[in-house]
């Protein structure tokens, strides 16, 4: 399956940004699909997951209850729309698909990924 990743930008601290990940060659449905980031120098962490079947999610600390991740079975995608945005949360996003449908917080897990949409958050 690839993935193609979308929707990253400048924005300004508490404003919003929606992220989109397409899968094509396969669709998603029997797989968790997350959502990562990677800020210069650090390594990279896990932001949101959601089990395409039954649609579970789970979140990271740092973004409960500011991001929400959704699914589009039609489209075959997987979103990420971004509330109250902090300069911290600035990062290269990434979207990645597990070849399962349990979900997992950790990059090892996962076994297709997009090639990343930078996010900016100014403070």
């Amino acid at each position: 399956v690839q993935l193609q990743a979308s929707g990253g930008g400048l924005v300004q601290a508490g404003g919003s940004l929606r992220l989109s990940c397409a899968a094509s060659g396969r669709t998603f449905s029997a797989y968790a699909v997350g959502w990562f980031r990677q800020a210069p120098g650090k390594e990279r962490e896990f932001v949101a997951a959601i089990r395409w079947s039954g649609g579970t999610t789970v979140y990271a600390d740092s973004v409960k209850g500011r991001f929400t991740i959704s699914r589009d079975n039609a489209k075959n995608t997987v979103s990420l729309q971004m509330n109250s945005l902090k300069p911290e949360d600035t990062a290269v996003y990434y979207c990645a698909a597990s070849n399962t449908i349990r979900i997992f917080t950790t990059p090892i897990k996962y076994d297709y990924w997009g090639q990343g949409t930078q996010v900016t958050v100014s403070s």
